[in-house]
């Protein structure tokens, strides 16, 4: 259970989630090659062998090393891919293939944080162009990504800008404590892989995911607490409704609501005085 709304004249605090196997049940990279392929951006054998590593990553088998085999295959995958194209087909496609696997869970504990005051920041090892949207959708406050190296033309050059990976995560969320002012001591992150212990180590309320065998072993030895989420479920068919109206939003909705509360008790007096006379 969380702790309750924030007491805002402390320092400000955020919630860091990885995205893959954390907020959704794939990877959001390798969800969308069926619609590279739909859009010419990638052959039917690369369609193939991106649909392996989904399995290889579903399976909890993608180490580091694959990992990075995975981040090579990717890189030089896109290269030459137009940017504007890929944007395109990601907006056209994210509620179909995105929305339907973003666990229930996770989108509680978004809902929670953000009642509570806190950010909700998004740390990804996938491209900014799949997990800004991602991040929109969610409801998320910030976006951390992969950022490849676009060329004049407009392309990916298939060279990588900035790699939001291992300690780079965990870098990336010092730097935006540094400019948002969060206090880490009382933030909180989520993660599933142990590739992420540097992430998690970065704040004082760290929590371990779906976690795979690494980060289990790490998790019970550090006694960082350890979730299950295994409901996706799309965020319309959610119970209450998947998003929380912005800040101001809420604070124009709970004069709106004392408002009405007030014109009733004036009217149950007035009333009273009436019945009584």
């Amino acid at each position: 259970m969380l702790k309750g709304v924030e007491n805002h004249s402390l320092p400000r605090t955020a919630a860091f989630f990885d995205l893959d196997k954390t907020v959704i049940a794939k990877s959001s990279t390798l969800t969308f090659s069926k619609s590279f392929y739909q859009g010419g951006l990638i052959n039917r054998r690369a369609v193939l062998r991106t649909a392996y590593a989904q399995f290889v990553f579903l399976a909890g088998g993608a180490d580091h090393e694959q990992m990075e085999r995975m981040r090579s295959y990717l890189s030089a995958l896109c290269r030459g891919w137009n940017v504007q194209q890929v944007k395109e087909i990601v907006a056209e496609t994210l509620h179909d293939l995105i929305d339907p696997i973003i666990y229930d869970e996770a989108a509680s504990l978004i809902e929670e944080h953000h009642t509570a005051g806190r950010d909700v920041v998004i740390v990804s090892t996938s491209g900014t162009e799949v997990v800004e949207p991602i991040g929109e959708l969610l409801g998320a406050d910030r976006v951390v990504a992969t950022r490849m190296v676009v060329g004049d033309d407009g392309c990916f050059t298939g060279e990588v800008e900035y790699y939001a990976y291992g300690p780079t995560k965990a870098e990336a969320i010092r730097e935006l404590a540094a400019s948002e002012g969060y206090d880490l001591s009382r933030c909180y992150a989520y993660s599933d892989s142990a590739t992420d212990v540097p992430m998690l180590e970065s704040v004082g309320r760290p929590h371990a995911v779906n976690p795979d065998r690494a980060l289990r072993r790490e998790a019970l030895a550090r006694g960082w607490p350890i979730l299950d989420f295994h409901r996706p479920v799309r965020l319309k068919q959610r119970i209450p409704a998947f998003s929380v109206p912005p800040r101001p939003a809420l604070v124009a909705v709970a004069a709106i609501g004392a408002a009405a509360a007030t014109a009733g008790l004036v009217w149950y007096a007035n009333r009273r005085r009436a019945t009584v006379a």
